[in-house]
């Protein structure tokens, strides 16, 4: 049966098979995968379907680019076609029974032409090795896209702890937080855990029913204008937040193994070749056995890198959450993914917050510029909200600037209430704060 997705107006002729035409099937194979009636068939060319999908992404961004048609075809038989055509002469390999029935009936009607799925199946099965040689050409073939799915991840762990490391902002914050912690709870620690900056937006004050990032971007904007808004500064951390490393470690040892094995296939068709004698130069197969030999030697090269480069990457997020104050075992549980996406989601909240701030700034500027040279008693008022804030805000910097007012009386803030009362009953005395 032939399945064609092209568009046509005339309807395609019905399969037969004996010259009778087939009115229903159980089951048909499509790519190596069986397709029941009721439409469901098991997963397994996912990884078939993923390299495809991602090859006609490119194929994608290529024809967006307003590349030629020539080269988008030349781009899709080398990349594209490829994978399907080694995955479709995999999945229709053919069996020793189903040899031994073709040639069976060859021998009853020698004079009857085969048919090309029979041709198709013979030539398939006069290959010696056949499985040995599509195993070596999907590893020359996939080879570029493990190493990528593997180096990509790790690439953007290694460039999202520098961005870390290098962003002014993100220290301020952290040294913010620290400080408003420490004033909170009346101790001085040296750092806490960043897990918590994700619950800065839900902790109110009780005054206002501010969050607390308010209060923390509030504080930024005042202290360090030059502050960015954390988000734009981390790309990279974004992005490393939405891989998965313990599928980049499988994907390894996977490419590991694959390697391996290519080299054993590789020595098992260079002994099938001794032992019939055959003399490889001249032949198509001469010429790609070099071809391959120099894939493997330098696949294997790249591979023993992209180990080094994965163990160095890893041990270097390991010492970068040591120097965030992380422990031992806090280090070992905790997940490149996990982290990144914690601080991932805290840089977003924390971008809508200070838009949000800067936004009714501008508002605020823009109604001052309206109400100048206005005496009503409405402006009047509004202004002395304005200096109250402006006074509460100060004094809440002169807090955290000085390091001696955690462990003084402060005059300022509300101390405990003692209830005191004459004989009868009637409060004696006025609580001054």
């Amino acid at each position: 049966m032939i399945v064609d997705f092209r568009k046509s107006t005339v309807p395609p002729p019905p399969p037969s098979v004996m010259d009778s035409p087939i009115t229903s099937v159980e089951s048909f194979r499509f790519l190596g995968t069986t397709i029941t009636q009721d439409l469901k068939w098991e997963p397994t060319i996912s990884s078939l379907i993923k390299k495809a999908q991602q090859r006609m992404y490119f194929l994608r961004q290529l024809r967006k680019a307003k590349l030629p048609a020539q080269m988008l075809v030349q781009f899709y038989t080398a990349i594209i076609m490829s994978i399907l055509t080694s995955s479709r002469l995999q999945s229709i390999q053919p069996t020793e029974e189903e040899l031994s029935a073709i040639r069976e009936a060859q021998s009853r009607a020698p004079h009857s032409p085969l048919a090309p799925a029979e041709l198709c199946l013979l030539s398939l099965g006069s290959m010696s090795h056949l499985s040995t040689r599509l195993q070596l050409w999907a590893f020359a073939l996939d080879y570029d896209s493990m190493e990528r799915e593997i180096a990509e991840p790790l690439f953007h762990l290694k460039l999202a702890m520098e961005q870390l490391s290098d962003s002014k902002t993100f220290r301020w914050i952290l040294a913010t937080v620290l400080a408003i912690g420490n004033f909170l709870n009346g101790r001085k620690v040296r750092g806490f855990e960043l897990s918590y900056l994700c619950e800065l937006s839900r902790v109110r004050d009780t005054h206002c029913r501010q969050p607390l990032l308010l209060h923390v971007c509030t504080l930024l904007l005042h202290l360090y204008p030059q502050s960015s808004d954390l988000y734009s500064d981390i790309t990279a951390v974004t992005r490393a937040g939405k891989c998965d490393y313990s599928l980049v470690q499988s994907n390894l040892s996977q490419l590991e193994a694959l390697c391996k094995a290519s080299g054993e296939q590789l020595r098992v068709l260079d002994k099938a070749d001794e032992r019939r004698g055959v003399k490889a130069r001249g032949t198509s197969d001469g010429t790609m056995r070099p071809k391959l030999q120099r894939l493997l030697k330098e696949s294997d090269e790249r591979l023993r890198v992209l180990r080094a480069v994965h163990r160095r990457v890893i041990n270097r997020f390991h010492s970068f959450l040591l120097f965030l104050g992380y422990s031992r075992s806090m280090v070992r549980d905790t997940r490149p993914e996990d982290f990144c996406k914690t601080i991932s989601d805290f840089s977003l909240e924390f971008r809508a917050t200070r838009q949000t701030i800067l936004h009714q700034r501008e508002k605020e500027k823009e109604r001052e510029i309206k109400g100048t040279g206005s005496s009503t008693p409405v402006g009047q008022r509004r202004s002395q909200t304005l200096t109250q804030d402006c006074e509460e805000q100060y004094k809440l910097e002169e807090i955290l600037k000085t390091a001696e007012t955690l462990y003084r009386l402060d005059v300022t803030l509300p101390r405990n209430r003692r209830r005191k009362t004459d004989g009868q009953g009637v409060f004696s005395q006025k609580f001054k704060w």
